[in-house]
């Protein structure tokens, strides 16, 4: 991660720990969904967090509830989810992508956050709807940066899970560019099967999602070793990081595919994974 070392905000530069790559957990499902497997418990979900994770990703309201994962020298820096937006309801059958401010970069700044993240959803058939949520989106950005917190800009296509794979990846293509282009100093986003031209179009560092929950944990650091060798800056895994019999164990693996290049299979077999 050479090229990062300009970064002159030193959250983020914390957040690449000495130019690693980043391994992110994300646990704020609960937020669009309600409880949820693996993280009925959040604060227990918290503390199996691997110690070699970067950050923890969940609603600034849990951090509090979840202090125990980030109050001791070393810990994970807490990422702050800050907009609430329908396209992450998936039991609700929401298509419209709309998107409203949940909390301000300053309450999640008081609560403990590190850093913001924050959503983007375009194309969701309103053209009025598709500039509010770039409206949500820089007023969050800008405030955020005011504070001197990093900001991770997720782009999340409507309906993702019924593109296919052309489609997803000429959103997530256009996308990532546009929110690098609006302010955000990391971007979170699909895995594609042109993902190299997704990284190296964007002036900022991508960050892979691990999306839905994948058969086996082979399988899903086998997604996360894809991602980095397409140019990925790191990772940002939840339900195939958390719903798993040993999170910590699993996690661990992923920090060494991720972080130190170590094979899938070879990862899986030092850590005993299924």
């Amino acid at each position: 991660m050479e090229e990062y070392k300009h970064m002159a905000n030193i959250r983020l530069q914390r957040l690449f720990n000495r130019n690693e790559r980043i391994v992110i957990v994300a646990m704020d499902h609960c937020l669009f969904d309600g409880p949820t497997d693996g993280m009925i418990n959040l604060a227990e979900t918290a503390r199996s967090v691997a110690s070699c994770v970067d950050g923890i990703l969940l609603s600034p309201a849990m951090l509090p509830h979840c202090r125990d994962a980030f109050n001791y020298k070393g810990a994970p820096m807490a990422v702050a989810r800050l907009n609430w937006s329908t396209t992450y309801c998936f039991k609700w059958n929401y298509r419209q992508g709309a998107t409203v401010s949940a909390f301000s970069p300053a309450e999640a700044l008081r609560l403990g956050a590190d850093v913001a993240l924050v959503s983007l959803t375009l194309e969701t058939g309103s053209e009025s709807n598709d500039a509010h949520n770039v409206a949500v989106f820089r007023k969050l950005c800008g405030e955020a940066k005011n504070l001197g917190m990093p900001v991770i800009g997720e782009y999340f296509p409507v309906e993702a899970e019924s593109l296919n794979p052309d489609q997803l990846h000429t959103k997530v293509y256009n996308g990532t560019r546009i929110i690098a282009e609006l302010g955000a100093d990391l971007i979170k986003t699909f895995y594609t099967h042109t993902f190299r031209a997704v990284t190296e179009s964007s002036p900022i560092p991508v960050l892979g999602l691990g999306a839905a929950k994948l058969p086996t944990q082979r399988a899903a650091l086998r997604l996360a070793a894809d991602e980095v060798a397409a140019g990925a800056g790191g990772v940002v895994f939840g339900r195939n990081a958390i719903q798993v019999p040993n999170p910590a164990a699993f996690q661990q693996a992923l920090c060494d595919v991720v972080k130190r290049g170590i094979a899938p299979d070879d990862a899986a077999r030092i850590h005993k994974l299924q």
